[in-house]
């Protein structure tokens, strides 16, 4: 195994492009601005310097907030939060402060991006819809009803800079699919707010997601040619190019701000200038007080499952909360029998002579 792992890294290091990133710590939906970059890690937002090095908490809910978006001009976020207990839209100063509501309805709102004029926030919604179906809107970051864009259906999108187009995702999610070719293939179309005309960009029955609209090019992620990552639409052309290599894993998410975009790749974050087309990993490190790692004990007997008797009757061996245990079958003391922290073991059997208990373990991965 240790010559099959040497082997495997000396290859990935002969590799251009992205191979394996940076050390994980499943920080999701990265977001850019001139100075920082905001993410969503353990349920809260943080903010951390483009450069790395220790993030900072933006947001503490007692629910989960995510789908951060800076302004463009760096000095708000948008973002989906629980708050009061619905899935909504709200703003916080991207240097902290008391996020303010923008929308208040019972189906759930998802911050995509904001106006180019940055005075709306754009979200997405199935409300209203007797489908289902997502659609696009937006509401004023000053407080009023959100307004809906002339799309019958759209899950994702990025505005022109001049604002009068909008290139955006019809339906999905179907980022997951790894390798997905069915009709549910999510594509990209770009829609000219002004007569709803359409124009598609290319694929052969790709997964494409996370259009991000610079200039003349509209950037988004696709897995046309492998492992999703970054490539770019050319509208005066009309052709799509590979931007960023990938030999590795996939890259779940990606936003654009000035000069970059920052993506999301197995829970680490990283950066392609977009001048000189070269990535970075952002070495991330959180400082946090989060119960959800603090040792604490826990009762097991409703997490109890897979129970096995002793040939002789005497014990039973179970399985609780990923550790195995035995106990006499009638009074005694249960022991612990394996009690491996971050290791997860599984439905135990014991051999027909009684000395051996044999279990499933995902130690090795």
């Amino acid at each position: 195994m240790r010559y099959v792992l040497v082997v495997l890294l000396f290859l990935s290091a002969l590799c251009p492009g992205i191979g394996q990133p940076s050390k994980p710590i499943l920080a999701q939906k990265p977001s850019i601005s001139a100075t920082l970059i905001c993410f969503s890690y353990a349920g809260d937002l943080w903010t951390v310097s483009r450069n790395g090095g220790t993030a900072t908490r933006l947001t503490s809910g007692a629910g989960t907030e995510t789908d951060p978006r800076f302004s463009p001009d760096g000095t708000l976020v948008a973002f989906t939060g629980e708050y009061d207990g619905n899935v909504d839209v709200y703003v916080v100063e991207a240097t902290g402060g008391v996020p303010k509501r923008l929308t208040y309805h019972p189906w759930p709102d998802q911050v995509v991006g904001w106006t180019p004029d940055g005075k709306r926030v754009l979200f997405s919604s199935p409300r209203n819809s007797y489908s289902g179906f997502y659609r696009l809107f937006t509401v004023p970051v000053a407080g009023g009803m959100p307004d809906p864009l002339p799309l019958p259906m759209a899950f994702e999108g990025c505005y022109s800079p001049d604002g009068t187009r909008i290139a955006y995702v019809p339906f999905g999610p179907q980022q997951a699919w790894k390798r997905y070719r069915g009709g549910s293939a999510m594509p990209i179309w770009v829609a000219n707010l002004s007569d709803s005309s359409i124009e598609k960009v290319p694929r052969d029955s790709s997964v494409d997601h996370d259009p991000m609209w610079v200039g003349n090019t509209i950037y988004f992620l696709s897995d046309r040619d492998g492992p999703t990552t970054i490539y770019a639409y050319d509208m005066a052309s009309r052709r799509v190019a590979r931007v960023l290599p990938n030999d590795g894993l996939e890259l779940k998410s990606a936003s654009v701000g000035p000069g970059a975009i920052v993506y999301e790749q197995f829970g680490s974050v990283g950066i392609l200038n977009l001048e000189t087309r070269k990535a970075r990993d952002v070495e991330i490190q959180i400082a946090a007080d989060l119960l959800e790692v603090r040792p604490k004990l826990v009762k097991v007997a409703d997490k109890i499952s897979n129970a096995s008797i002793s040939p002789t009757g005497k014990r039973v061996v179970f399985e609780a909360r990923g550790d195995l245990f035995s106990v006499p079958a009638e009074k005694g003391d249960a022991r612990s029998l394996t009690s491996t922290s971050g290791v997860a073991e599984r439905d135990p059997a014991w051999s027909p002579d009684g000395r051996w208990i044999a279990y499933f373990s995902d130690e090795s991965g």
